[in-house]
């Protein structure tokens, strides 16, 4: 244990945490906002002339999703901004040098992820919460779904953060994949109100499992198979770290 940093893990959480507050219109504020426009149109507007479905409000099954969607928009644009913003300005040179090893980086780079979605996970409660649309019935599962969630998205925006040679690249895998997949994943929508055959190809869209999970800790229904879920989400989320520490280990685009 003595050999671990935690004051420098310590710096980029607080550094992270201080960078999502001084923007906290875009970064807070913005997807609350979103959110209980969501909220609104797809539950309260739209829900009231939806009969309840497995046996809750429509508004309190669309919630889980609308959370989600937040979530991985958090976590993904709190890791990748961070890493490209050091690549782009020479900041990730002088981490290089610090006492800090590839693994207490991508812990500190995480942790700053994990902590804006936490933020915004509250925050966006509170909002459904005047809306009526909030039941939590697992609170320990949904806070592990959230950290799991959010940990892949982290390594992913990493990863995107790496790959990126300008702004616009850093957000085409936003706009051109994680969004669709996560529309698709059935964030407003129940799985029996697809065709069989768009059924059978969401079972294998990963953002369906997302989103499943988290309303299963919420509202107690999955229409998921939870064990192939949580197969996926440790999956993905032992993948992705492990792609992360082996990129860092080999300084693929962070030495030059």
């Amino acid at each position: 244990m003595d050999g671990i940093n935690w004051i420098g893990m310590g710096t980029f959480v607080r550094k992270g945490v201080k960078r999502t507050f001084r923007v906290a219109v875009q970064t807070l504020v913005a997807p609350v906002i979103s959110s209980a426009l969501y909220i609104f149109i797809f539950g309260t507007v739209i829900g009231t002339r939806i009969d309840d479905f497995a046996g809750v409000p429509y508004i309190s099954f669309v919630f889980p999703g609308v959370l989600m969607l937040s979530i991985v928009n958090a976590s993904f644009s709190s890791a990748s901004s961070a890493l490209y913003f050091l690549r782009w300005g020479r900041g990730l040179e002088e981490i290089l040098i610090a006492p800090l090893s590839y693994t207490e980086m991508i812990v500190g780079l995480l942790s700053e992820s994990l902590a804006r979605a936490l933020i915004v996970a509250f925050l966006i409660l509170g909002v459904g919460s005047l809306f009526g649309a909030v039941e939590l019935q697992h609170p320990l599962v949904f806070v592990g779904y959230i950290l799991a969630i959010a940990t892949i998205f982290g390594c992913v925006g990493i990863l995107v953060a790496l790959w990126s040679e300008s702004f616009e690249q850093l957000q085409m895998v936003n706009t051109f994949i994680i969004t669709p997949l996560t529309y698709l994943g059935g964030i407003f929508y129940s799985i029996t109100f697809l065709p069989e055959l768009a059924a059978t190809i969401t079972l294998f869209n990963p953002f369906f499992y997302f989103v499943d999970g988290i309303r299963g800790s919420m509202i107690g229904y999955s229409e998921a198979n939870s064990t192939v879920g949580l197969f996926v989400i440790i999956g993905l989320v032992v993948f992705l770290l492990t792609l992360v520490k082996y990129l860092f280990s080999i300084g693929w685009k962070i030495r030059y």
